[in-house]
């Protein structure tokens, strides 16, 4: 049996993207739609966990604080609507550092797998606005779902790599397919 677990990218999915960076809270602007999305999955018994990178950090942009109050903010929202985000797992390296955790790699999945305890991701879901976010998903064994919000509509345009993944306007629309797809 597939586990009932959606792994979302943060910014462009969950939250207003920007290519100078989301580096305060001000800064972070949560789509409403998305926030009312991860509440009706988790109150329809799916498991909901973010898996972002924060390269940001390595930049010095904002520091961890900074992302804790987001992700704070986040949880507050999502808690507010009855839902619950499971788990934050964040990648604070920039391209360069070599690390095992940026997507498109999937070792941020993998950590996510372990602390969710979970056996396996093969059948879980991975929704990203990016070509990387879709390619962590596909090697870690998740289905993939692209958004046209944030960098969406650009990774659309490029075409390269989406052979397997959904696509769907926003998370909203995600929430209303999966939530109608009958129990396996």
């Amino acid at each position: 049996m597939s586990p009932k677990l959606v792994i979302l990218d943060r910014d462009g999915v969950i939250n207003r993207d920007s290519d100078d960076y989301v580096k305060s809270l001000d800064e972070f602007l949560p789509y409403p739609q998305a926030i009312d999305a991860i509440a009706r999955l988790s109150r329809a018994g799916w498991t909901v966990a973010v898996a972002t990178n924060q390269s940001g950090i390595a930049r010095g942009y904002y520091d961890e604080a900074t992302l804790a109050a987001m992700h704070g903010r986040l949880e507050t929202l999502v808690r507010a609507r009855g839902g619950e985000i499971r788990r934050i797992v964040h990648c604070p390296h920039g391209p360069d550092d070599d690390c095992d955790c940026r997507k498109p790699l999937p070792g941020l999945l993998e950590r996510l797998r372990q602390e969710l305890g979970m056996a396996s991701l093969q059948g879980a879901w991975m929704v990203g606005d990016s070509l990387r976010d879709l390619q962590a998903g596909e090697a870690a064994g998740c289905h993939s779902a692209l958004v046209r919000t944030g960098k969406g509509e650009r990774t659309l345009a490029k075409g390269k790599g989406l052979e397997q993944a959904r696509v769907f306007t926003n998370l909203a629309a995600f929430a209303d397919w999966l939530l109608a797809q009958p129990e396996k």
